[in-house]
């Protein structure tokens, strides 16, 4: 089994910082893609950003510039570095880790999020 856990979220004003952070532990051989997902209430969950093991990254069109993906493959650690934050970036901020386990497939894995808010 993997966990993922995130932690860095809260409450920041707009135009504010905040770094998320994702761990990642449990029966790893290999991850492959890691990402950040967010859902605002009452909206469907969306892709913020995506990070290959290689390094390369996507980004929705409305982070592109604000927000920063970066990973730590030695520690399996994940980041999302998001700077002139604005209100609708207030969501649940989820993690995501496609890992080969050393027993196990190729699966896709979840954190349980961390709230982002940012207020006016």
């Amino acid at each position: 089994q993997v966990q993922l856990v995130e932690s860095g979220g809260g409450l920041v004003q707009a135009g504010g910082s905040l770094r998320l952070s994702c761990a990642a532990s449990g029966s790893i051989l290999r991850i492959n893609v890691m990402g950040w997902y967010r859902q605002a209430p009452g909206k469907q969950r969306e892709l913020v950003a995506t990070i290959t093991s290689g390094g390369r990254t996507n980004s929705a069109d409305s982070v592109k510039g604000r927000f920063t993906i970066s990973r730590d493959n030695t520690k399996n650690l994940l980041y999302l570095q998001m700077n002139s934050l604005k209100r609708e970036d207030t969501a649940v901020y989820y993690c995501n880790a496609e890992v080969l386990g050393f027993t196990e497939p190729t699966t896709r894995y979840w954190g349980r999020g961390t709230q982002v808010t940012v207020s006016s």
